[in-house]
């Protein structure tokens, strides 16, 4: 590790502001950045902590609408009941050590191509609310997911939430690497009245991304079925030591009929 000053402030205007700094950054639940920082692949001159900042952490469920404050751990995603899919997704994070520090906010602000969340904000059509010194905004989903560790966020925004809208059925399944718990492919599906969302993480070389191939026709016939005459194109997906494109090709369609079949 390396010296930086860490601030701690008690509420958001504050954390804003000293995010204005040069070479500051957030600090969330850190399961993300305090490896990079301990790696060297970043070495910003102040962390500003946002654990103590009691505005950003909760969950509410109104109008069909499940509201996820940045702050709040993934522990906490899981134990709600108003939305069982996302709490199913966020309990299959890493180990109680991590689900007990890591936030939605920090996950969703860091846009690890194998993060879990991100894969239920575009299969639901969420809103990432941000926070900056030009004051607050909201992001669509499809708007927010911009590339590998890239977000919509500009230079000292914080995501003070997440607005997801509940589905009528939704499930996720993850083929997670082992020592990681990172999913190889992970498939979050959510069924509403009029449509259905499928979206894939772990696989993509730019992130997370729709199989709308796969949401076309579901819509039609919400059945295993419906995806076994489907194929995912091997071309733009991640291959490494622990999986080929074709591989990971061939995991999203399973996953996706493993997640369908679970919502019934």
């Amino acid at each position: 590790m390396y010296a930086f000053d860490l601030v701690k402030p008690k509420s958001l205007s504050e954390a804003i502001e000293a995010l204005q700094a040069d070479e500051a950054q957030p600090l969330g639940g850190g399961q993300t950045l305090i490896p990079t920082l301990k790696q060297r692949l970043a070495m910003p001159s102040s962390l500003v902590s946002l654990a103590g900042i009691a505005e950003l952490v909760g969950i509410s469920a109104s109008g069909g609408v499940l509201t996820v404050k940045g702050a709040t751990t993934h522990g906490a995603v899981a134990a709600q009941t108003d939305f069982p899919g996302l709490a199913g997704l966020a309990g299959k994070i890493g180990d109680p050590a991590v689900r007990h520090r890591g936030t939605m906010g920090g996950s969703i602000a860091n846009n690890d191509p194998a993060a879990c969340y991100p894969s239920a904000a575009l299969a639901c059509g969420a809103t990432i609310v941000a926070a900056g010194k030009d004051g607050s905004r909201e992001i669509a989903a499809d708007d927010y997911f911009q590339g590998l560790f890239a977000t919509a966020l500009e230079e000292g925004e914080i995501v003070t939430e997440i607005r997801f809208p509940i589905p009528q059925a939704s499930n996720y399944q993850k083929f997670e690497q082992p020592a990681s718990r990172f999913p190889l492919v992970g498939v979050f599906v959510a069924k509403f009245a009029d449509k259905v969302g499928v979206g894939v993480t772990g696989a993509g070389e730019n992130g997370v991304f729709r199989w709308e191939e796969a949401e076309a026709a579901l819509a039609g016939n919400f059945s295993p079925d419906a995806i076994e005459g489907l194929s995912v194109s091997a071309e733009g997906l991640m291959g490494d030591i622990h999986a080929t494109p074709e591989y990971r090709a061939h995991l999203i369609k399973v996953m996706t009929k493993r997640a369908v079949a679970a919502c019934a």
